[in-house]
């Protein structure tokens, strides 16, 4: 529904005005004030009445709605973006164009509010948030002493430049009710990142080659530092005019998260507890740390590959074995107890004539004794077949050796994870930031695959590449 213009109150008209210009093509607005008013909106909103007890729970429902740009009339602003700064680390939903408008509480009267921006501007929330507006009523008259005009100030932060300045007010523009004009026809929402003049980006990291080498000698690198990913950074701050400070990471590396998600360590915890404004040093997409970060769009396609331990060459009390399959040795062994067994049963169960050690003899191709075939036909019959398996198992078993002695033979080799996780081979690094993207799977072989994997350190791993069953992550 359209209002003229005589049914708004002054501050009203501004924010009708503010919203129109700024706002129009906003997904959604959240209104979140205890003091009813009048507006005209465009485009969806929706209109919140702040709960000290709930506050987070409320801005977090339509933050995950969609809706990123706030209004704000409040007693005390300053529990709105301590709220809002928990929702940002808590959400899901990623805004990187957030606008907050803070309009005055009692419009009539502004003492004892002259410190509230510097007071909202000064908290930790506001360093990350660029586009943030606060309106303050300024008790003026018009040359006609007409009571009736109010002036409004419309104050942001400095955000950009030297850290000691950013959090300081910037006077932006005055707004008259009568007139209904900016005075200064200034830009409300001044801060586009394009120049940040100078402002400090802190950057988590640790070495890790080719993405990140610290400590380079000056002489060669003057800045100390290169990288395929310093590279990147420097750039970003050739573009956009700001000053790179490397928070480094060393010991902790990569990270992890806490499990409450209420912060971390490493290059992972220092940009959740806002140590750092963003890491590098080869972070990947993982899921566990997207819930509580922002990621950027990928830089390089990188894999990981698991360097396995080459094949060994057999052992020498081993060779022998190898002509046969072990299906093949089961074989004999079987043919030689049923032979055994045959010829113990047609000589009607007498041991005098060495019936085993005569069917061993026999299935090596070695020539009996003349007694020991006059016997009857059944002795014949299986003393027959027998001499034929033994020449044949003897021929073919001689030429596997040979073949065995003459081309040298390896244990099978490494090619797959079926390989590794059937062989029982420990694999790992120096962190568990390796398999942050197999721990949430739910196949048995990849989660046999994380149960194989081992942290050592650096001189752990130097020790382990010359073990014969231990894979190492490069």
């Amino acid at each position: 529904m359209l209002l003229s213009a005589s049914t708004f109150l002054p501050l009203e008209l501004l924010l009708n005005t503010i919203i129109e210009q700024y706002l129009s093509s906003a997904y959604c607005i959240t209104i979140i004030s205890d003091v009813p008013f009048t507006f005209s909106v465009p485009t969806s909103f929706i209109s919140l009445i702040p709960n000290e007890e709930d506050l987070v729970q409320q801005i977090f429902n339509v933050s995950e709605m969609g809706c990123s740009d706030y209004i704000v009339r409040m007693l005390k602003p300053q529990n709105f973006m301590s709220a809002f700064e928990t929702v940002v680390h808590k959400g899901n939903a990623r805004r990187s164009d957030r606008k907050i408008i803070f309009l005055p509480y009692d419009v009539e009267n502004n003492e004892g509010y002259e410190d509230l921006p510097s007071l909202v501007f000064s908290m930790k929330g506001s360093a990350y948030v660029p586009n943030m507006l606060f309106i303050e009523n300024y008790a003026n008259t018009d040359a006609n002493n007409n009571s009736d005009c109010k002036m409004f100030d419309l104050i942001t932060h400095q955000f950009v430049g030297p850290d000691d300045e950013n959090h300081l007010p910037k006077y932006l523009d005055r707004w008259d009710s009568c007139s209904q004009e900016f005075e200064n026809q200034a830009n409300l929402f001044p801060h586009d990142m394009t120049n940040l003049y100078g402002k400090t980006l802190k950057v988590a990291c640790f070495t890790y080659k080719p993405y990140v080498l610290l400590d380079i000698d000056t002489a060669i690198e003057p800045l100390g530092r290169d990288g395929v990913e310093i590279r990147i950074v420097d750039e970003l701050c050739r573009w956009i005019n700001c000053t790179v400070e490397i928070v480094r990471e060393d010991v902790d590396q990569w990270g992890e998260v806490y499990k409450n998600e209420s912060g971390g360590i490493g290059v992972i915890g220092s940009v959740i507890e806002d140590r750092a404004d963003l890491g590098i040093s080869a972070l990947y997409s993982w899921y566990e740390e997207y819930r509580v970060m922002d990621f950027s769009i990928a830089g390089v396609r990188t894999a990981i590959t698991c360097i396995a331990p080459a094949p060994r060459l057999l052992s020498s009390w081993e060779m022998p074995l190898m002509p046969f399959t072990w299906y093949m040795w089961l074989a004999v062994a079987f043919t030689y107890f049923y032979a055994s067994t045959g010829i113990l049963t047609a000589q009607g169960f007498s041991t005098t004539s060495y019936p085993f050690l005569n069917a061993f003899g026999m299935m090596i191709g070695q020539s009996q004794y003349i007694n020991a075939l006059n016997g009857s036909w059944k002795i014949r019959s299986v003393t027959g077949w027998l001499l034929i398996a033994g020449l044949i198992l003897s021929s073919a078993y001689g030429a596997g050796l040979a073949s065995t002695f003459t081309v040298p033979k390896y244990e099978p080799s490494i090619d797959t994870v079926h390989d590794i996780v059937d062989r029982k081979v420990e694999w790992g690094a120096t962190h568990d930031a390796w398999i942050f993207s197999l721990t949430l799977s739910t196949e048995p072989l990849v989660k046999q695959l994380v149960d194989q994997f081992r942290i050592y350190s650096f001189d752990e791993l130097k020790e382990k590449k010359f073990y014969t069953k231990y894979g190492i992550q490069h």
